[in-house]
């Protein structure tokens, strides 16, 4: 594998780089020297030595770049000191025992552009023997995905020496890919999913998350099998929940709505498009002895459900809005504004007077401040006064990268809508 290259910027066009931004986009570069794949120094117009990263003629991020210091070299030695080093920093974490499901590598964040890494610790479904852990990797780039191997193998070292074995005891760790993100076409890679090793993981998980075990699947569930990044959230908001009817619209496999159950809720409306994200959401209410005579189910889109709801003169006293990513680019920002706007001011129409309303964007197009002009917005349309309690971001093991304002992509507020 081509190791080395070298990358000119434009003049003027290096003061990112300075600034420690991990990206180089093509339109900074004045000549490029590299294989794809491969590791490149990147030098100013003037020939001082500024980053060195991974380089991908095929993406408009040229260089993702992994190290500001000239004599650090890109190896195994790198590799594992970032990797033991992500993987410390979850330990330290005061929030890591609340759940058995975490977050261990968070890409550049971590210092490992294109690398996600998520460990499920659980049992499978009526097994009585003691937990499996799963260890889920998605390579997104390039520069990550010609060292997937090595890269897998050096995570299980790092795990498997860490204390998170002791925190929480598994018999045994498969490896399982789920590099089947979108985003990787804009790298030229195709999409890969399945075992990093031979064996499969078992098809479902329960994963602990505070006093509820909820089902998992890493071949199949979104993401690398959950929406991790909102465990936390779940349980912050679950405690607006005592003695409510809540509505947990876009809600996927019900987690949301599964804690506010579990935290007193006299009611939970769950709305989702999926049937079979709907069902795994029943068989949990089952699964942790939650009355499901307090749990119902609609199965539709969100946007002419939520209307419908309001037609029919329905009110609740917390709504939980947590959509899917309305922009993927910036030409969609617009489009998107306009989505979450709507969706805004129907949970407002249906909140009652006091009421809770629960908003989330998860589009790292939409900047925090953008998105609470949109809730702003749909506030004044539904002539409400809206006062913001609690401003929400990704659960702690998704550290934001100060230098990289990209890294912060889920927004979210707990208002009282009156």
């Amino acid at each position: 594998m081509p190791e080395q290259g070298r990358i000119t910027l434009r003049p003027g066009r290096e003061r990112s780089v300075l600034r420690r931004h991990p990206w180089i986009y093509s339109g900074a570069i004045a000549s490029e020297e590299c294989p794809d794949g491969a590791i490149a120094d990147v030098h100013a117009a003037d020939g001082s030595w500024l980053a060195r990263g991974y380089y991908n003629s095929r993406s408009q991020i040229r260089v993702r770049i992994l190290t500001w210091q000239e004599t650090e070299k890109v190896g195994t030695s790198l590799w594992m000191e970032r990797l033991e080093r992500a993987v410390c920093s979850r330990l330290q974490l005061p929030e890591l025992p609340i759940s058995s499901a975490i977050r261990l590598v968070n890409a550049e964040s971590d210092g490992l552009p294109g690398l996600v890494a998520d460990l499920y610790i659980g049992q499978p479904p009526e097994d009585a023997a003691p937990s499996v852990a799963v260890l889920v990797c998605q390579f997104g780039t390039l520069g990550v995905d010609q060292r997937r191997m090595e890269l897998a193998r050096l995570l299980q070292e790092a795990v498997e020496g860490s204390e998170l074995r002791h925190l929480f005891p598994w018999r045994r760790l498969f490896l399982y890919e789920r590099s089947d993100l979108p985003e990787r076409s804009l790298e030229g890679l195709p999409t890969r999913k399945g075992p990093i090793e031979d064996d499969e993981p078992p098809e479902e998980l329960l994963v602990r998350e505070g006093n509820l075990r909820l089902p998992v699947s890493v071949r199949d569930g979104h993401k690398t099998g959950a929406y991790l990044d909102q465990r936390f959230n779940r349980l912050r908001v679950a405690r607006y929940c005592n003695g409510a009817r809540v509505l947990d619209a876009f809600c996927y496999t019900g987690s949301f709505g599964l804690q506010a159950l579990a935290a007193g809720a006299r009611e939970v409306l769950a709305l989702d498009s999926s049937r079979h994200a709907l069902a795994i959401a029943a068989r949990a209410v089952a699964l942790n002895g939650l009355d499901a005579g307090k749990w119902q189910a609609i199965e539709g889109d969100a946007l002419q459900e939520l209307r419908s709801l309001r037609a029919k003169g329905a009110r609740f006293d917390v709504v939980v809005l947590d959509p899917p990513k309305f922009a993927q680019h910036t030409s969609q920002v617009q489009a998107a504004c306009r989505g979450y706007k709507d969706i805004n001011l129907l949970a407002m129409q249906l909140l009652q007077p006091g009421g809770i309303l629960v908003t989330f964007s998860c589009s790292g197009r939409i900047s925090p401040d953008l998105f609470q002009k949109v809730v702003f917005a749909a506030a004044c349309d539904a002539k409400r006064d809206v006062q913001v309690l609690e401003q929400l971001s990704q659960a702690p093991d998704h550290p934001i990268l100060l230098t990289f304002p990209e890294s912060r992509y889920l927004k979210g507020f707990i208002c009282r809508v009156w």
